[in-house]
């Protein structure tokens, strides 16, 4: 089966949308089908090997010029491939990590206007190339803000269209409010074209559909899984303080800012003098002010020498970093519809505390790995730590429970299985 799985780039910075396209892809090409990751917009980053192709459509740089100023909607094609350079593209996106997404209100809404929008030209070099070159039995999307693209394809390739639901409704709602109901509205016009669509968990799937007024009985489950390559060895034995770690990117929608207060009213509790705080993801320009915000917070509080940043790291460093801590909590404000680092604390025996929303019930039900806590509450979080701190036996249980199950059933080979018996019922 040929396919070609549209992603889109995330600007630089390590995106759960992006690792779990990346290793959704890569697992299908294992299983012998005829796989393509297409990225848009900008090269993918990822800690574990890039299966994309090395051609980037809907460069940033066009994109944005086309938006900005009228000469660029009429250069010729062999011009954009300048901008369209790979090195060239990851080297903006060091600037574009900086951009917020309430800024991007009027080139999100040509962006969806497809064919009738200011980047025109960037569609019909997409679809013309699938066209004359890929030739794909079926199309998948990695979001619905991809669906300007739907109208073109539907008619030159003739092809069944899926697209996942990733997180779209966070873009959206970042939006101001004049950019919002036009975006939303053409995302929801573009939906009615579209074949059927995968959800990562149950609740996302209800709740999308509603969002985007889509029948329920068109959105598939499959929930997400992980290259399970270098997770799940023999945790060191050396002792060390009891540490609690966050890993995900640092912006106020994860949390973090909700985690360190938890951790002020654990570290009020007798016997954790010499307890500790990890902290590791990807920090984007946009969020600098927000962390010095949250270190300037530690310091007040004389907890600066039980608090420890490290920066993204490789695959490597990201399952020595969960190797090095014994609970993981990501308190996320939004509604997480994947949770992939909750997978991978639980992949490496680490149990998490989680808020009592999103895909969070649903994985700790699945994999028996954690706690759950009232959303935005950092009492509640904070109790939650003390527990398996006093209960070592409970935790080790959790971590236990949760590294089986994910080893059993979150990993690619699964997603993959699961996702190509999707894609035959729609190609057959």
């Amino acid at each position: 089966m040929r396919i070609a799985y549209i992603t889109a780039g995330a600007g630089g910075m390590f995106c759960g949308s992006c690792l779990h396209d990346n290793t959704l892809v890569a697992a299908l090409i294992r299983q012998g089908h005829d796989a393509l990751l297409v990225p848009t917009y900008t090269p993918l980053r990822t800690d574990e090997p890039d299966v994309s192709c090395k051609r980037v459509f809907l460069g940033g740089i066009n994109v944005y010029l086309q938006e900005k100023i009228g000469l660029f909607r009429h250069t010729p094609w062999f011009v954009d491939r300048l901008f369209d350079a790979r090195p060239l593209l990851r080297w903006v996106s060091r600037f574009a990590v900086k951009t917020e997404a309430a800024d991007l209100g009027d080139l999100t809404v040509s962006v969806l206007e497809g064919e009738h929008g200011h980047q025109r030209k960037e569609v019909d070099k997409l679809v013309t190339w699938l066209a004359e070159h890929v030739k794909p039995q079926l199309v998948h999307l990695t979001a619905a803000l991809l669906s300007g693209l739907v109208p073109a394809m539907k008619r030159r390739l003739r092809v069944p269209i899926l697209c996942s639901l990733q997180g779209d409704d966070v873009f959206l709602e970042s939006l101001p409010e004049s950019h919002r109901s036009r975006c939303l509205a053409l995302v929801r016009l573009h939906c009615r074209d579209i074949d059927g669509f995968v959800a990562t968990c149950a609740y996302y799937a209800d709740f999308m559909a509603d969002y985007l007024t889509i029948p329920r009985s068109r959105i598939h489950i499959v929930y997400p899984g992980l290259n399970l390559a270098g997770h799940g060895g023999p945790r060191p034995e050396h002792q060390r303080p009891f540490t609690v770690g966050y890993f995900a990117r640092i912006c106020p929608e994860k949390g973090l800012h909700i985690l360190t207060e938890a951790f002020r009213l654990f570290k009020q509790t007798p016997g954790t003098e010499q307890c500790r705080l990890h902290v590791s993801g990807w920090l984007g320009g946009a969020h600098h002010a927000y962390f010095a915000d949250i270190r300037k917070k530690i310091t007040q509080w004389r907890l600066q020498d039980h608090f420890l940043h490290v920066e993204a790291p490789d695959h490597e460093s990201k399952v020595q970093f969960f190797h090095n801590i014994d609970v993981l909590s990501v308190p996320t404000v939004y509604r997480e519809p994947k949770g992939l680092y909750v997978l991978e604390a639980l992949a490496n025996g680490v149990p998490v505390v989680q808020p009592r929303h999103g895909a969070f019930p649903e994985l700790l039900e699945a994999t028996g790995g954690g706690l759950l806590v009232e959303p935005g509450d950092p009492h509640d979080l904070a109790h939650a730590v003390r527990q398996l701190f006093d209960n070592p036996a409970h935790r080790r249980e959790l971590g236990s429970k949760g590294k089986e199950a994910v080893h059993a059933r979150f990993h690619a080979d699964r997603m993959a299985a699961e996702t190509a018996a999707l894609y035959a019922h729609y190609v057959s």
